[in-house]
């Protein structure tokens, strides 16, 4: 997927990307934000995928309620669950702020 001129998401041809909406607390959600927090936990109940578009909205757990606020961000890494500590069937996403590059593409200076 890629950004349209509106900022919203568009497929990039060729490409194969899930897209999926996630709650996100605010503290989190503030982090990830800011760039302080490029990676998220997650139950892999999703099966993501290096790529996968996420909008990840802010939820307040306490009100059950969305905020309001939300940000787009893509799958750049993904760490399985059953090593380096982390639980079978939990992942870690590393978050990028940009959509992966389009099959063929190597150098942003052709966009």
């Amino acid at each position: 997927m890629n950004y349209t001129s509106s900022g919203t998401l568009a497929p990039v041809r060729g490409a194969t990307t899930n897209r999926h909406e996630l709650k996100v607390w605010p503290a989190c959600f503030a982090a990830v934000v800011a760039g302080t927090k490029p990676f998220d936990v997650r139950l892999n109940d999703r099966n993501f995928e290096v790529g996968d578009a996420l909008l990840l909205r802010e939820y307040e757990p306490e009100s059950e309620q969305y905020s309001g606020r939300s940000t787009e961000r893509w799958v750049s890494y993904l760490l399985q669950g059953g090593s380096f500590g982390v639980e079978a069937g939990w992942c870690v996403l590393g978050l990028s702020e940009h959509p992966p590059l389009p099959a063929g593409i190597s150098n942003t200076k052709l966009w």
